[in-house]
């Protein structure tokens, strides 16, 4: 086994538990969550050779190809709804039901629910995948003042919906 085998075992070790995280966080599917980590690492795997960690930390560069494979995974499932869609004359599609055993409580995933998708990616990068408001700027575009304020205001409607559940008025 080359040395670059082994670094990258290393990596998977270290790593694997932030990009599931990260997806877990974001699609809030087991199945999906596992799927598009295993992508991750294999695309990863495919171009070790080619990362630079002068250019990126590895966790930045990792979660920069979880992304890339979020945005084409969610493009693809908003076409097959589209075409579901046409096909079924517009009746309503159920979403999978694997929910319940992703590790998070039902009620954060509730209170995930209600953000918006970028809240919910930054709320994803930052605590599924364990980036600093930094390091999510940089793979983001975003500024890091920017990633700063949308977390602090994606936790404070969390808390509130959080806060909502814990006195029995649920929203």
């Amino acid at each position: 086994m080359t040395a670059a085998a082994l670094d990258f075992r290393d990596v998977y070790d270290d790593h694997m538990p932030r990009v599931y995280g990260f997806f877990t966080y974001v699609l809030g599917s087991r199945t999906d969550a596992e799927d598009l980590t295993q992508q991750t690492f294999e695309r990863a795997l495919r171009g070790w050779e080619l990362y630079d960690a002068a250019r990126a930390a590895t966790s930045t560069w990792l979660l920069a190809i979880a992304r890339n494979l979020l945005i084409d995974h969610l493009r693809a499932a908003r076409s097959q709804r589209a075409q579901a869609i046409d096909d079924a004359g517009l009746e309503t599609l159920a979403a999978p039901a694997d929910r319940h055993s992703l590790g998070l409580d039902p009620d954060l995933e509730r209170a995930l629910a209600q953000l918006g998708s970028r809240e919910r990616e930054l709320i994803a990068l930052r605590f599924g995948g364990d980036l600093t408001g930094t390091e999510i700027a940089e793979l983001t575009g975003l500024t890091a003042a920017n990633v700063h304020q949308i977390l602090s205001r994606s936790l404070r409607r969390m808390r509130s919906a959080l806060d909502r559940v814990a006195v029995g008025v649920e929203s």
